[in-house]
């Protein structure tokens, strides 16, 4: 007879496994959840987070919160990882996917201490997830006609925003995040849109520029007399440095007389001068330059009323070459109309203390920027978190148009619909989708715990309300009732909710159905322990 295997581990490593460690499992994925829970909703609170290397971050994103936290237990790190996926997915909704996901363990901890299977519990959650996303279909409203569509929009993105720093804004950044998102067509990326900061002024100073626009670039002498506007504009794009360069080192010259000398400082000046004629010839106005322009082409630019500018950030280079058209050319020996970029205006002006250069009406591709206004650094930064959620937002929301009621509506019917169908399934599974159904009123719950509500008296009014046929009832957070929230303006894309129940029933399961952890010890060279014969 074979004897079985015996698999042996290494000196030191740890082994967690049997009912405990799922216990330890859900317990960590509840201290994660708890960690930002209190951010949920219009008066979720702040969080500052503060590095190894002093860098002070506020937000009340939750991949954002996140992603900054140290989170080194093993299962817990899935509670990170869903963030990052609805972050990525739909944009917004982090911090409800999260906290929902830990409900849900919440919800099924009792079970696994009572000794159920953890597999009957996986099987019996997947089945109701799919059950929720059948009934979440089923009460979605799909929207038709460009002005519906547009209102929704603007709704959707309010929505998004009023749990953000920029609440106060939130119909003022909407309408211009909608302008912005429908300056794009549909198949292109999302960094056509560009964001700019710049300190100073207050947040209705912030505009919205149907182009591209970026900061001024250092310029040498000579720069004053270059033009600041232009129309019907040839842009040429360009990877060469303009400059005569001073050879300090490692340049040796053997002249014989002083006539070889001057020969050979009038080839360098000529094929400068070459270079900047092909450039002018070629009927380009403004010329941009990921590398300097100096002082001689400058001058020798605005004495032909051109306007350059060197040192451009490769990114602004890639987004005005994908507006405009055109192509980054290392070398003027082709240069022709062909290969310059075309936009309908140019113009540079002063924007705070900084000066900012302007192209709109660009003719390959819509394009746009958005300039932020704001006193501090981090509000500046968390603002733009915030707007780019309410992009992503927008985004789906335009191709998905279906919206759900927000304010934790949404998610009391689908709790009130699994458990009355619950009622009618045999068996041990009953328990199971009634827990399930019950994770759905954290959301209410925690909604009006941040605002210092009654939690309990809310829920009894939504689960009448509910009962009653009122599928859109929910908190309507600033006048603290409860209110049709579809009537209130409080809508949500419908593939938000989605998404987050999707990924929190999935990382649920897979946290479920961890029954043991193996840490390996490392040893600095990377083998194995001393003193472990045959390993």
């Amino acid at each position: 007879m074979m004897r079985p295997p015996i698999i042996l581990l290494k000196d030191g490593t740890e082994n967690k496994q049997g009912k405990g460690q799922i216990i330890s499992n859900i317990n960590a994925c509840q201290v994660v959840a708890d960690s930002i829970r209190t951010t949920l909703g219009p008066r979720g609170l702040d969080k500052l987070i503060v590095d190894s290397k002093g860098a002070t971050t506020i937000s009340n994103d939750g991949a954002t919160i996140l992603k900054l936290l140290d989170i080194v237990f093993p299962a817990a790190s899935t509670m990170v990882d869903i963030a990052r996926s609805q972050d990525a997915e739909v944009g917004d909704g982090t911090t409800s996917v999260v906290v929902l996901a830990a409900e849900i363990l919440k919800q099924m901890k009792p079970f696994i201490e009572d000794g159920v299977h953890p597999q009957l519990l996986i099987r019996a959650i997947g089945k109701a997830c799919e059950k929720t996303l059948k009934n979440l279909a089923d009460l979605e409203i799909k929207i038709n006609g460009e002005t519906e569509l547009r209102e929704m929009l603007v709704k959707c993105a309010a929505t998004t925003l009023s749990s953000k720093l920029v609440s106060q804004e939130r119909l003022f950044f909407a309408n211009m995040i909608v302008d912005a998102v429908n300056t794009l067509d549909a198949h292109l990326p999302l960094n056509m849109i560009g964001i700019k900061k710049v300190n100073g002024g207050n947040l209705h100073e912030s505009r919205l520029i149907k182009g591209v626009a970026f900061q001024k670039a250092f310029s040498y002498a000579g720069f004053e007399m270059q033009p600041k506007k232009y129309s019907n504009v040839k842009v040429a794009l360009l990877n060469i440095e303009l400059e005569l360069k001073a050879e300090k080192e490692n340049a040796e010259m053997r002249l014989t007389n002083v006539s070889d000398f001057q020969a050979v400082v009038d080839a360098e000046w000529n094929i400068l001068y070459d270079k900047l004629q092909k450039i002018h010839d070629s009927g380009a106005n403004v010329v941009l330059s990921k590398l300097p322009i100096g002082d001689v082409a400058t001058q020798w630019f605005a004495d032909r009323d051109m306007f350059c500018a060197g040192r451009i950030p490769q990114d602004d280079l890639d987004r005005l070459m994908s507006a405009c058209g055109g192509s980054v050319l290392t070398t003027v020996s082709q240069i022709d109309d062909s290969v310059l970029g075309k936009c309908g205006k140019f113009y540079e002006q002063q924007v705070g203390s900084e000066r900012y250069n302007f192209f709109e009406d660009c003719s390959k591709a819509q394009a746009c920027t958005l300039l932020l206004r704001g006193g501090a650094e981090q509000f500046i930064a968390e603002t733009e978190r915030s707007l780019h959620d309410a992009i992503m937002i927008v985004r789906r929301a335009k191709k998905n148009d279906s919206i759900v009621a927000g304010g934790g509506a949404i998610e009391m019917e689908l709790s009130r619909l699994i458990r009355e169908h619950s009622k009618g399934i045999e068996g041990k599974d009953q328990a199971f989708w009634m827990a399930y159904g019950q994770a759905f009123e954290i959301i209410p719950r925690q909604l009006c715990q941040n605002a210092g509500l009654d939690a309990l008296d809310v829920l009894n009014k939504l689960r009448h309300r509910h009962a009653q046929g009122e599928k859109w009832a929910g908190i309507d957070i600033h006048r603290e009732a409860v209110g049709d929230n579809l009537v209130a303006c409080v809508w949500e894309p419908s593939i938000v909710k989605r998404n987050a129940i999707t990924a929190a029933t999935e990382a649920a399961c897979l946290v479920l159905s961890i029954d043991q952890t193996v840490k390996n010890v490392r040893t600095p060279s990377g083998g194995a322990m001393p003193g472990l014969p045959g390993q």
